[in-house]
């Protein structure tokens, strides 16, 4: 059995990453010790009771104060977007980012001029470099002049969050660099002297590797470097559920772990193992292992993957080496124990949860069996586990669980352990060990890593789909009958199994999957966090529409991709009825096509047809004044009756809620001259005895939003839909005065996140979705707070 007190002490540290507000660390110790007593002196079960509260409240502590170390560190607000000059080294390895950019981690040993901050200012940047006109960074020790904000990301319900990604690595600031400049008075401790290893190293097998045809997938696995891999690569792993192949975790440093043994106890065996004792032996060989996974850590960037699986291996080969008569789940706890006190922030990790619920399934299948199936059944049973009983964890991820996961990884993972990694290590000592072997060395890394990307792409073009159920409790479910199915292989078992793998395989996404869109009783509208850009999802009834579809940046960025598809996906939309795209610009029209690709689309109307017809192949309509009647909710159409293009090109659409009143206005990037035209006009109609909130035209652009147009529709109040701290400004002084002036509440997306209207009978009722968020992102109320003062 797994102790009670690393259960709750583990549970402790989880349940913190749930809390809006970050509770003092110094508080939950003294509570801690008050019940110190009742651990030591209280009756049998009251002690077990007061031992896993102690042990909670000491993980919920232990957890807060490494969150509170991190949280002190902040940029002050009026330092963002000023010149500052920081020196440090280089953190990480640099990478090749947008527009020619490169982007690298900064680890800052000195602020200059700015050593009487309040606070402790941030110790590790994430910085790219524009402009740079093809110049490398000069060194590994630098003093750089940059602009910097503090951490910030789309704020959506589902989808990438990238402020998450920024506090568990620790990046208390982001920017840009402006000047750069090699320092040599830079003190370089272990972590600078370690960062400028790995960089040399990564170096040396570019030049000594680099010719190799796959030599992206061979610095991937042997030094962690993942630069190289393009979106062709990406699209293959993720289409056969192999990323983790190239992300270094437990499956590499397993593999060396049980070569370095084979190895090490061969070795004693042949020399000493007469002279010294079984237990002895044991240990030599358990050390030998432990400084082999080590140095394969370091050489792979020590990520936290990889210290992750470095922890696990450790505690897993301590357990062996004292081979205790206890339970196998007592490794799984001391590792589990170990890693949440070296890394308090695992939690924030999906690889986490993937890494030790992998773990915990095959130990449920496969731990004090009587009997083994055999290699050959047992390496096809544990992807049938794994496969079958990590789905309902990637579904509360968000995720899909491609059918062609379990073919690519049947061959891929036996042929990684042992044909390719092998390879990789054997070739890479002779080289780096002066052996002149270069050619020989790429034509078997090429060999190798050929086939298996052959296998992986011909898995990935089969018609497989992926996993899709109706709910999650189906898939815990299925997932159940598989467990049950493989650690008992009773014929009573067989047609359970049989069952559940095809009840799965009939859930297979795809052309054959039929049904409507959840029923959504009271109309609602979400205007998304998209930055710079503009996207609007409204449901009501079955109906679904998007208005706009946000930016994108070919190769860099798709609203549509990371947070519009996740976010339907996560709403359970089958089938979109009505997109309206306001015009043709990259911020509002992005992604079209991998949003059609995704889901099935109705009527498509646009103030631009043409731009939009031509990139989707096939009919749109043009917008022009009409309305559409659907549940709760009146469609109301208007265009400029110009031959307008760009911005004045867009589709107004008003959404009215004819119980109440209430009205939402959607503009585009209409300018004051269309503004003036739709005064004259006799549309909308008269305000109605309900509320009206506007999504101000162009983001709040001082080219709209005019004081007649605003004083003409009296909004309650308004939305901009802008980037934080962005550089063209949005939304403008100007403009922010005279919806002030107006007696309108302003909004923006940019602080608020995702904001969504419910049209109810009382009028629209509004919610900010950073109010309900963990800490590390609704603590800053000074970020948060600069909506109210627009």
């Amino acid at each position: 059995m797994i102790p009670v007190g690393i259960i709750a002490f583990s549970l402790g540290v989880i349940l913190l990453y749930r809390f809006t507000i970050l509770p003092p660390s110094a508080g939950l110790f003294v509570a801690g010790l008050a019940l110190l007593p009742f651990v030591l002196a209280g009756r049998l079960f009251a002690r077990k009771v007061s031992v896993m509260l102690f042990a909670a409240i000491l993980g919920l502590g232990w957890a807060a104060a490494h969150s509170e170390r991190s949280l002190q560190q902040q940029l002050p607000a009026e330092l963002e977007r000023t010149p500052l000059q920081v020196s440090g080294y280089l953190c990480s390895l640099p990478a090749p980012g947008s527009f020619d950019s490169l982007r690298f981690d900064f680890c800052v040993s000195r602020w200059h001029d700015l050593s009487q901050a309040e606070r402790p200012l941030p110790d590790k940047l994430r910085l790219s470099w524009y402009g740079r006109k093809g110049q490398t960074l000069p060194g590994h020790r630098l003093q750089l002049q940059v602009s910097l904000k503090r951490p910030h990301g789309n704020l959506n319900p589902d989808g990438f969050r990238y402020e998450n990604w920024l506090f568990r690595q620790g990046i208390r600031a982001t920017g840009s660099v402006k000047r750069v400049e090699e320092d040599n008075s830079v003190a370089c401790g272990i972590r600078c002297r370690y960062h400028n290893w790995h960089r040399n190293m990564a170096e040396q097998a570019q030049r000594s590797f680099g010719n190799a045809q796959h030599y992206p997938l061979v610095a991937s696995l042997l030094i962690g470097d993942r630069r190289y891999l393009n979106e062709e690569h990406w699209q293959v792993l993720r289409a056969t559920g192999t990323i983790h192949l190239v992300a270094i975790s437990g499956l590499h440093l397993g593999l060396v772990a049980v070569a370095i043994g084979l190895v090490a106890r061969r070795v004693l065996l042949a020399g000493v193992a007469s002279s010294v004792k079984a237990q002895t032996l044991r240990t030599l060989i358990f050390f030998a292992v432990l400084c082999g996974c080590t140095g394969y850590a370091l050489l792979a960037g020590f990520t936290v993957p990889t210290r992750r699986a470095l922890i696990m291996v450790s505690v897993g080969g301590w357990y062996l080496l004292r081979a205790r008569q206890h339970s196998a789940w007592w490794p799984f706890s001391l590792a589990l124990l170990a890693v949440l006190l070296l890394d308090p922030l695992a939690p924030l990790d999906q690889g986490f949860w993937l890494s030790f619920g992998a773990v915990a399934l095959l130990l449920m299948a496969f731990a004090g069996r009587l009997r083994s199936p055999g290699w050959l059944a047992s390496l096809f049973l544990a992807q049938l586990v794994a496969f079958f009983g990590l789905w309902p964890m990637l579904m509360l991820a968000g995720q899909d669980q491609p059918l062609a996961a379990m073919l690519a990884n049947l061959l891929a993972i036996p042929w990684l352990t042992l044909i390719v990694m092998p390879l990789l290590f054997a070739g890479a000592v002779l080289v780096f060990a002066g052996v002149p072997a270069e050619p020989w060395v790429v034509y078997g890394y090429d060999g190798s890593l050929g086939l298996l990307w052959y296998w992986l792409g011909h898995v990935a073009s089969l018609p497989l789909g992926s996993l899709q159920v109706m709910s999650l409790p189906l898939a815990i479910s299925v997932a159940a009958l598989v467990l049950f199915g493989v650690r008992w292989p009773d014929w009573r078992w067989c047609g359970l199994l049989v069952a559940a793998m095809g009840l799965s395989v009939c859930s297979v996404s795809g052309d054959s999957v039929d049904g409507e869109n959840p029923l959504v009783a009271i109309p609602e509208v979400r205007v998304l966090d998209v930055g710079q850009g503009l996207a609007v999802v409204a449901r009501t009834g079955h109906k679904v529409m998007i208005y706009d579809t946000g930016p994108e940046v070919k190769g860099v960025y798709s609203a549509v991709e990371s947070v519009l598809i996740p976010g339907l996906r996560a709403m359970g939309v089958k089938a979109i009825d009505l997109l309206v795209i306001s015009h043709g610009d990259s911020d509002h029209a992005g992604g079209l096509e991998a949003l059609a690709e995704a889901f099935p689309i109705g009527d498509i109307v646009s103030g631009e047809p043409e731009l939009v017809s031509g990139r989707l192949n096939r009919p749109v309509k043009r917008c022009r004044q009409d309305v559409w009647l659907w549940p709760g909710l009146e469609l109301s159409f208007w265009r400029t009756r110009e031959q307008a293009q760009g911005n004045d090109a867009s589709c107004v659409l008003s959404l009215r809620h004819r119980p109440s009143g209430a009205e939402l206005l959607l503009t585009g990037d209409i300018s004051t001259r269309v503004e003036t035209e739709m005064i004259l006009e006799p549309w909308p109609a008269a305000k109605l005895a309900g509320q009206r909130f506007v999504i101000a035209p162009h983001h709040g652009s001082k080219t709209s939003s005019s004081r007649a147009w605003i004083e003409w529709i009296r909004p309650d109040t308004v939305i901009y839909t802008a980037g934080y701290r962005h550089h063209f400004g949005h939304p403008h002084e100007d403009v922010t005065a005279r919806y002030r002036v107006a007696g309108a509440n302003a909004f923006n997306t940019a602080c608020s996140g995702q904001i969504t209207l419910k049209f109810t009978p009382l009028g629209l009722v509004m919610s900010e979705i950073w109010r309900t968020q963990p800490f590390w992102i609704s603590a800053d109320n000074q970020v948060r707070a600069q909506c109210k003062i627009l």
